[in-house]
């Protein structure tokens, strides 16, 4: 059978954009990996350039540990200068059109959105592959057929629900927000509650962050690197538009700890 890979690794190593508008803590276990991969062998990607929405994230600080260049497009003087609210999509296009711009010198073939707080439209969708990870299980689906915990606040939101597992999941963006093919999907990571009650907003905050913070290290942080370094060994592909993980099919994306 015919696959077509996600990123052809004949053609050589897979260059990497990090897309990031704040700590940037996703994309370091991404440019630690490759660190890694490369001190005991060679890496198949490459962090080629870190851009940020925001001057005043962490990307210049990540840039200058590990000799990267940092690309800044600020999204909030781009908006002041068109006299625009920054919810207002009607410029994002033309913002996004100008990231591309860029980032055209790095020869970019992924772009690993690790933290990018910026709804992306179809001029950044189109020019790279985006690869986002996301604090919920985005097969969990609504009586829409719709990914049921999508947003800002999925982990609050699982909480209230009733969820005994939270889950971090990887997929590739498109244009619909957190709508996009699943790639991975982490272990269960347990819901831990504390003297909890629903009816105090402080409990569900504190909740929240301390639950959201676990998933960021034992979800987010183990699989957004594996699905980069697969993705670059050309273990994800797809075959009569179904995804398939060495060649298996893994319509839903591949599942760990199963």
């Amino acid at each position: 059978m015919t696959l077509q890979p996600l990123y052809d690794s004949k053609k050589g190593i897979m260059q990497v954009a990090g897309l990031m508008s704040g700590s940037g803590t996703n994309l370091r276990r991404i440019i630690e990996q490759e660190v890694y991969l490369r001190q005991n062998s060679s890496s198949p990607y490459h962090v080629a350039v870190i851009f940020s929405d925001t001057p005043e994230s962490n990307a210049a600080t990540i840039g200058k540990e590990h000799d990267i260049p940092v690309v800044v497009n600020d999204k909030k003087l781009f908006y002041k200068n068109r006299g625009k609210p920054l919810r207002d999509l009607t410029v994002r296009a033309e913002f996004d059109s100008l990231t591309v711009e860029m980032l055209k010198p790095y020869n970019i073939n992924v772009a690993a959105y690790a933290g990018y707080m910026s709804i992306a439209t179809m001029p950044l969708i189109n020019a790279f592959l985006g690869i986002n990870v996301h604090p919920a299980d985005l097969s969990i689906l609504n009586e829409q057929g719709k990914p049921k915990y999508v947003g800002d606040h999925v982990v609050r939101d699982a909480i209230l629900a009733g969820e005994k597992n939270i889950y971090s999941t990887t997929h590739i963006i498109s244009g619909d927000v957190d709508c996009g093919q699943i790639l991975m999907v982490s272990s269960p990571i347990e819901v831990i509650l504390e003297n909890f009650d629903s009816t105090v907003p402080q409990n569900v905050v504190d909740a929240e962050k301390s639950n959201q913070d676990r998933l960021k290290k034992d979800g987010d942080w183990i699989i957004f690197p594996k699905t980069i370094l697969d993705i670059a060994q050309g273990r994800f592909s797809f075959y009569r538009g179904v995804l398939c993980y060495d060649e298996k099919p893994v319509p839903h994306g591949l599942r760990l700890g199963k």
